[in-house]
């Protein structure tokens, strides 16, 4: 049984294990070292100018081939330079040299097939988030695409509804920092359910994914495990950019793909806007709100009218995530510029009914999960039950077909994290003891937040796939310092059928 410890200490042993690789691992710095201040070869967030640079519209994927039943794909994993601050280059890791990486666009019940190959001078291992997969192509901790050209072909069944996926590296102990040099990408699942209401679509219907980052006076990503000085806010791969829109609704998917920045985000002049969907699709109904919360993995689904606006009108993207007293407010408190133009046919609605989401099923079993990690800053340490992620270890037995109820803690007394289950999407039935009846928690989930000392109570039905499956801390520092754990979902001898 091998231990986190292990691991860390053993990564040329494993060198053969892995495909020649080794398993490369971070350098790790202590959380007190973690919040010193910036060292004098960092570059100053405060010199990068903010709403130089138009924000890309991440590019979708054409399909290598396509038949009557699936859409095939190729992707390559590599390195290459782009410009994330204004006149500069920095390295980073991609999907296809796209940063942020490219879009998928797939159909419920339409199989998507996509061929892995991996030119990286470390192993990855594609986790598809939020996806209803088999255990194959669900990108486990340690099933890994081996560098120097080594490929795996990941397929995607869609059978389950519309919802914002994103795909990401889940390579044990390696994601958190090969996620933060770039390797993600977005994938987004449509069904007939959504397809048939008139939301905004076209050049309308814009993702945005966004995130955090750390630069060295170079210009490069400047990593360590527990970074809390990541303060320059990326959207779709540029250091605050602007986005010109026409005066008219438009539909923006927001993607948290940080490794641990939380967000919530609001426009300038806190006028409201329409949530309409969290990870696992659209709500039942839209809702007005004025702010929107995000930890890291999360997504929402908002449509913002800019008629209300005149020409020349320019509004930002505001994060008003509380931030500690030496975070420089000018960087973290803005994300991107919006510049309203001239007015735009917009024949869109947002209908007072979004969709229809099926009753929860009786619950047959109930657990609890708690989150821990060693705050004294001795160690990097971080646990579910008490435990650090083993993976030859089974964690948690589920009976195929079951309906759960997990109440999650978390027991840390300073440091938030979240949760998030492979295989399923969930409800959460409570927060802190109180129903959860409005807001994104109100749909359909895969990964919720948790406050220090916070308890949260989900739902998950268990079904269409057996196998083992990781749930774990979606803050990717924490999950690499060990916060994951194995469940395996199989039939028993009585429920063969």
């Amino acid at each position: 049984m091998m231990q986190r410890r292990t691991v860390l200490l053993s990564g040329a042993a494993l060198t053969g294990a892995i495909g020649g690789a080794g398993l490369l691992v971070p350098a790790l710095s202590s959380p007190a070292e973690a919040t010193d201040p910036p060292a004098a070869g960092d570059l100053d967030p405060a010199s990068v100018p903010q709403f130089q640079q138009a924000m890309p519209v991440p590019g979708t994927l054409r399909p290598t081939a396509v038949s009557g039943t699936t859409d095939y794909y190729a992707m390559t994993m590599k390195e290459v330079d782009a410009e994330i601050l204004p006149g500069r280059k920095t390295l980073v890791r991609t999907f296809d040299g796209s940063f942020p990486g490219p879009v998928i666009k797939a159909v419920s019940g339409r199989r998507v097939v996509v061929r892995q190959t991996n030119r990286l001078t470390v192993p990855a291992s594609v986790h598809l988030h939020g996806a209803h997969v088999p255990q194959s192509s669900d990108g486990s901790p340690m099933d890994l695409v081996a560098t120097g050209g080594g490929t795996k072909t990941y397929t995607y069944p869609n059978s389950q509804p519309h919802a914002n996926l994103w795909f990401h590296d889940h390579t044990h102990h390696q994601e958190s920092e090969t996620v933060y040099r770039g390797l993600t990408g977005l994938y987004l699942l449509t069904d007939a359910t959504e397809q048939r209401l008139n939301l905004p679509s076209g050049s309308y219907d814009v993702p945005i994914s966004l995130r955090d980052a750390r630069f060295d006076a170079d210009g490069q990503l400047a990593y360590s495990m527990g970074d809390v000085k990541r303060t320059v806010l990326l959207a779709n791969g540029k250091a605050w950019p602007y986005f010109e829109v026409a005066a008219r609704k438009y539909r923006f998917r927001l993607f948290n793909t940080s490794n641990m920045r939380f967000f919530v985000l609001k426009l300038s002049d806190s006028s409201p806007f329409q949530l309409i969907g969290s990870d696992g699709g659209l709500l039942e109904k839209p809702l007005e709100v004025d702010s929107v919360a995000l930890s890291p993995g999360e997504r929402a689904d908002i449509v913002v009218d800019f008629s209300r606006y005149a020409a020349g009108t320019t509004l930002v993207l505001d994060n008003t995530r509380p931030l500690r007293p030496d975070d420089p407010v000018e960087q973290l408190g803005k994300v991107l510029q919006f510049r309203v133009g001239g007015p735009a046919a917009d024949t869109s609605t947002v209908p007072a009914t979004l969709r229809t989401l099926p009753a929860l099923p009786a619950a047959t079993v109930d657990r609890s999960i708690e989150l821990s990690m060693d705050e004294t800053g001795a160690t990097q340490d971080a646990y579910i039950n008490g435990r650090p992620y083993d993976m030859d270890r089974v964690d948690t037995e589920v009976e195929y077909g079951a309906t759960e109820i997990w109440t999650v803690h978390n027991a840390s007394t300073r440091m938030p994290h979240n949760f998030h289950i492979h295989l399923v999407q969930f409800r959460v039935l409570e927060r802190g003891g109180r129903p959860v009846t409005s807001g994104l928690e109100s749909g359909l989930k895969d990964t919720v937040p948790l406050q220090p000392g916070e308890t949260v109570k989900i739902q998950a039905t268990f079904t269409g796939y057996e196998g083992t499956y990781v749930y774990h801390c979606h803050m990717f520092d924490h999950a690499a310092m060990g916060m994951m754990a194995n469940f395996r979902v199989r039939r028993t001898r009585g429920n063969a059928g």
